[in-house]
């Protein structure tokens, strides 16, 4: 590995226990105990339809629907599926809960052999459930085992937790009820950004939405070191997409700012740290602009709830900051250290400072450079100092 690139592995490390705790010395683990789930218990201990679990429901998926194409079919022979409706509708669902429905079914063979995972319900399409069901979706399964034996079905459960799935729930003596996340809000975790319609502060006390805002233009950002309030040039998108309807968290703070952005997005906060929106509560910090625009000073976050908006836009600015709707945020994601994700993106400021007509474009979607900065990331850094 080449030096500069150990040194900026190092310099993640190290900036991981920045504004938290760290993993600390790892210990060999002994196997852990499995607890079966009781009767209407489910986890997490919060509402299907929230940001700890498996979010919002976008919406129901018709055959005619142009999302019908993201559903895929799951023909994995160790896994049952009722068919009732003789369509093959219960072998229908998104991608990421076919990957944990078939996990899962590798946990119930180990756990009774001879047992196999069985599917009541998978994707509806003849309205058997509540307005809002993520059945709708495929994004939730109904499962029992192969033999029925209802005395199993806590540890089911349990095991459905252990897979991976968002949101698990006894919720009937004859099945367990399993969701998991959209793809719109995973696809969140691997970049950060903003609705169209988020605001920034121009010259002059104008304002624009980021749906409008240009390469070229001077936002209201702050000076990393010092935090004072100045007006830093937008050098490109890292992601730039007017299209897709994706789940964003909306904070709403004490002094009434209200910030909408995706969880994996870094926000300021006081003593100069840098925390992923998504982990904020009610009670937690940030900093936002005073009154009538003053510099940024502390403010509490009274509210923290899952929104569905339309189109994702991602601003690099020359200080690596911005202020949005009166908050003061990151223009990074996913990698907890402002410092070292500026560092990372230095040779793309300076292709910009070039004036490099290549690199000056900016097309829709994530930029090529974030793109393969986020992969080498995974291969060289640990779990914890991803967004989860």
């Amino acid at each position: 590995m080449r030096p500069a690139l150990w040194l900026l592995v190092a310099a993640l490390v190290a900036a991981a226990g920045a504004c938290g705790p760290g993993r600390g010395s790892r210990r060999a683990r002994r196997p852990r105990k499995l607890t079966p789930l009781v009767f209407k218990q489910h986890v997490p201990n919060v509402s299907e339809n929230t940001l700890g679990a498996s979010g919002l429901a976008e919406g129901r998926v018709e055959r005619s629907d142009p999302r019908f194409r993201d559903l895929v079919p799951n023909y994995n022979p160790d896994i049952v599926f009722k068919d009732e409706e003789g369509t093959g509708a219960d072998r229908l669902m998104t991608q990421r809960c076919k990957e944990k429905l078939n996990t899962l079914a590798i946990s119930v063979m180990n756990q009774w052999p001879g047992v196999r995972l069985r599917v009541t319900e998978g994707w509806d399409e003849e309205s058997h459930h509540a307005a809002d069901s993520l059945h709708y979706e495929g994004r939730a399964v109904d499962i029992t085992t192969s033999d029925r034996d209802r005395s199993k079905y806590g540890m089911l459960a349990r095991l459905a937790v252990e897979a991976g799935f968002d949101w698990v729930y006894y919720e009937s003596r004859a099945h367990i009820h399993c969701s998991v996340k959209s793809e719109s809000s995973q696809a969140a975790k691997s970049g950060g950004c903003f609705p169209g319609d988020a605001t920034v502060a121009l010259p002059g006390g104008r304002t624009s939405p980021l749906s409008q805002l240009r390469l070229g233009q001077l936002v209201l950002a702050a000076h990393a070191a010092s935090g004072e309030p100045v007006f830093s040039e937008v050098l490109a998108f890292l992601d730039r997409d007017p299209a897709p309807r994706r789940q964003f968290v909306r904070l709403s703070t004490a002094s009434g700012r209200n910030v909408t952005l995706t969880p994996a997005h870094l926000l300021a906060a006081p003593g100069g740290c840098h925390v992923f929106a998504g982990a904020l509560r009610p009670g937690d910090e940030v900093l936002a602009l005073g009154p009538g625009g003053g510099d940024p000073r502390p403010d509490a976050v009274v509210a923290a709830e899952p929104v569905l908006a339309r189109g994702v836009y991602a601003p690099l600015t020359r200080h690596g900051t911005l202020v949005v709707d009166g908050v003061l945020a990151s223009c990074y994601a996913v990698v907890r250290s402002q410092a070292v994700a500026h560092l990372a993106l230095a040779p793309l400021r300076l292709a910009y400072n070039l004036r490099d007509a290549a690199l000056r474009a900016s097309p829709v979607g994530v930029h090529w450079y974030v793109r393969a900065l986020y992969r080498t990331a995974q291969l060289l850094l640990p779990a914890d100092m991803f967004y989860r």
